[in-house]
């Protein structure tokens, strides 16, 4: 199968030169019906049909990554009938070619061309004879009616070039060209064991308006996918659909939020996150596009007349990798309520085969933010297949230094300008939380030697201190420019250089590696010995910086001693109390900051700094019309309005408002701590989580006299529940072992 690529043409698509997606189909003949196996590997997005019967696994299949490092095949169990059988493949470009991509120099790779395709099938005749026919030349192709593909900008679809039945037995092909040999690629071929993309749901649209030559149609909350269009319009009638997140004050769309302002602005801003569609005119047609997807809440449709602006025009078909809950949070504040709707909204519409930053402008897998997010994504969701894909990936990436790039695939670019520890964290952070919420050691086991070659190359890069500031910091400070943050970069990459070690010992422990765990241990002891003899005042217990990142993440990583930390987090509490207690941090400080808060009894301060309403805060989004979470928290306009890498709060909300800790020796995933914080602003909490060995459920609601803390703990697992000071149960015991049932919670005055 390795040797057997072939595509349709040498041509790859441009801006200024459209290739249209080609066709490619096989007629052959067997003498019964068979059970046969189908095995199909791209270096693209592709369709497959048998004998006109559409077979594909899901959307943008088989996956989206460097073919230089894996090339994904997928299988398909299939029926062959007696007599003629077809085989249709629809190739799009994928990241195989992918002009729109060229600010992160994906116009530029080396593997770029027209999207090849290898396909191997075998089944075993009548006679018991081993029969496989694989993809060559003999191959049929033409072009189909997708004039263009690229899966950031949009797609354009020509329904008077279609050809009917293309895929179906008795279909003349005698004009078709045959198909041409492709070179191999590079890249390790493997099997996607990635989550397929499925459609989660549909909307309507909520509201359609006039502006300027088109239609505005608003489907009330952002997510990603595509629009199907159902329409009876005239032949050669041209429609378009373009997309964003955000409309102006006038109501036209907000382009300059769904991509960027920079030298080729004029020309993108005309065709990026647009869709075309050219009638046929022959009645109802229906199209949705194939080799893209969009990031949106708005769409503007040109083209059309005011009868055809109905609601049943356009229908919003939400897509992203499957991904099932596992978890959830819901409380007596609808705030709160919201603020974890959008946060999963946001997990989800980032979610591609792997975590992309956003899904309406890059559509990248930035590496801090998948790793600022796995915890809160792997307590609501079940990612942890489709993380394991994506690692191999990310390990593959790694250059011989030892060195990540910031986004992961990529054609090379990333290396030089946006990476660093708390970027390539994720090589850490996605195996440790994986592990610690669901026990399993494979990626562990995938990703040991590139940790040990990555702490091995920070070495190198260590200052005549020991310390380190070679990358991003703490991106998108409030109310600040994105890289314009409090925080030192010395204090960050620091900290977190030596957290990826700790987290490193922690999962090497667990396969018995015991001399790399050691060598990780003595790592972070020295980064720790480091960053305490040169960042901290021992005087005023401050860390350097001070501002509420250094301090958060000072206590947070335990930089700090035990016997410290009541004095830093003191002064914690006087850098908040000078914001007028609102946050004063970027994502780094962000993911730990709520956490501090509540571990030293201030939770009801955190839940304020979120969820009030007044800038800057998680609140003051909702108020100013967020459906998801957004890039920076600025008193004017968003940058980017759906990112996920703040979502750490839906883990917060779950693990310290509803009290589930999991697995809290790090080693055992049979045991739960259960630690519910009855805030003063909620009158009840509720949480679960899908354990290993079953669902987790913590709720507790205030009564006049007393809270009633309901929990469910899976048969077989060991809990045990730790009250908040001034708490007992009715024993008077402020903690204690416990199973499922109802616990009257007493107020100690």
């Amino acid at each position: 199968m390795k040797n057997n690529f072939i595509k349709a043409t040498n041509e790859y698509n441009t801006f200024e030169h459209h290739i249209p997606a080609p066709y490619l189909r096989k007629s052959f003949f067997v003498d019964g019906g068979y059970d046969a196996k189908l095995r199909i590997a791209c270096c693209g997005f592709y369709r497959l049909f048998l004998n006109g019967k559409e077979l594909t696994k899901g959307l943008l299949a088989p996956y989206i990554s460097n073919p230089n490092d894996i090339v994904y095949f997928d299988e398909y169990e299939i029926k062959l009938s007696k007599g003629e059988n077809v085989i249709g493949i629809w190739l799009g470009n994928g990241f195989q070619n992918n002009p729109g991509g060229y600010i992160w120099d994906f116009d530029k790779a080396d593997f770029r061309s027209a999207p090849t395709v290898s396909l191997a099938l075998q089944y075993q005749n009548v006679e018991g004879e081993a029969i496989t026919i694989v993809s060559d030349e003999s191959f049929k192709t033409a072009p189909s009616p997708i004039f263009t593909d690229d899966y950031r900008f949009g797609e354009g679809y020509d329904a008077t070039a279609e050809l009917i039945g293309w895929c179906d037995i008795g279909f003349d092909a005698s004009g078709w060209k045959n198909a041409i040999k492709a070179d191999t690629p590079k890249g390790e071929l493997r099997r996607c064991e990635a989550a397929p993309i499925v459609v989660e749901k549909e909307l309507s649209p909520i509201r359609i308006y006039k502006e300027g030559d088109g239609y505005i149609y608003d489907f009330g909350e952002s997510n990603a996918g595509a629009c199907r269009l159902e329409i009876c319009g005239q032949k050669g009638q041209k429609i378009t659909l373009q997309h964003a997140d955000l409309t102006k004050e006038d109501g036209s769309l907000f382009l300059e939020k769904n991509w960027f302002k920079r030298e080729r602005w004029e020309e993108d801003s005309l065709i990026v996150h647009k869709d075309t569609y050219i009638c046929k005119g022959n009645g109802k047609e229906i199209y949705q596009p194939s080799f893209t997807y969009h990031g949106f809440r708005y769409v503007k449709v040109c083209g059309i007349t005011e009868s055809q602006a109905t609601p049943q025009l356009l229908t919003y078909v939400v897509f992203h990798s499957e991904l099932k809950t596992r978890g959830d949070f819901r409380c007596s504040d609808e705030v709160v309520n919201r603020l974890q709707e959008i946060t999963r909204r946001s997990d989800l519409s980032n979610f591609h085969y792997f975590p992309t930053d956003c899904p309406q402008r890059e559509k990248n897998g930035w590496t801090a933010d998948a790793a600022l997010s796995a915890e809160q994504v792997l307590l609501n969701f079940d990612p942890e297949r489709s993380y394991l894909e994506w690692m191999r990936n990310i390990c593959k990436a790694q250059n011989e230094q030892g060195a990540l790039p910031g986004i992961i695939p990529t054609a090379g670019w990333g290396f030089h300008w946006g990476n660093g520890p708390a970027w390539d964290q994720v090589l850490a952070a996605i195996p440790y939380y994986t592990y610690i919420y669901r026990g399993e050691t494979d990626m562990i086991t995938l990703c040991a030697p590139h940790l040990i070659k990555y702490l091995h190359y920070l070495e190198t890069r260590m200052d005549e201190n020991g310390l380190l500031a070679i990358g991003l910091g703490d991106w998108c400070h409030a109310g600040r420019g994105a890289s314009k943050h409090k925080a030192p970069l010395i204090v960050t990459d620091s900290i977190i250089a030596m957290n990826i070690a700790e987290k490193t010992a922690v999962m090497l422990d667990a396969i018995g590696e015991e001399l790399q765990r050691d060598f990780c241990l003595r790592f972070a002891s020295k980064m720790k010995i480091a960053i305490r003899a040169n960042l901290i005042d021992f005087d005023t217990m401050v860390a350097h910086g001070d501002c509420q990142t250094s301090q958060a993440m000072c206590i947070f990583y335990n930089v700090f001693t035990e016997q410290e930390k009541a004095k830093a987090f003191s002064h914690l509490l006087d850098l908040v109390d000078r914001e007028d207690q609102h946050l004063d941090v970027g994502v780094l400080g962000g993911r730990v900051l709520f956490y501090v808060l509540s571990e030293f009894g201030y939770g009801d301060l955190a839940l304020h700094m979120i969820a009030r309403p007044d800038y800057p805060s998680y609140g003051n989004w909702l108020a100013r019309g967020a459906t998801t979470l957004w890039e920076n928290f600025h008193p004017e306009s968003v940058a980017s309005p759906n990112h996920h890498f703040w979502g750490s709060i839906s883990g917060w909300f779950i693990t310290h408002l509803a009290g589930i800790r999991f697995n809290p020796s790090q080693k055992d995933t049979s045991e739960v701590h259960i630690k519910p914080d009855f805030v003063t602003k909620l009158q009840f909490a509720e949480g679960y989580y899908e354990a290993p060995m079953g669902k987790i459920l913590s709720r507790w609601e205030k009564t006049e006299d007393h809270i009633l803390l309901t929990l469910n703990i899976p048969q077989g697992m060991s809990a045990k529940a730790f009250l908040p000071k001034g708490y007992c149960f009715e024993d008077g015991a402020s903690e204690g072992c416990v199973t499922s049932g109802n616990y009257t919670v007493l107020h100690v005055s």
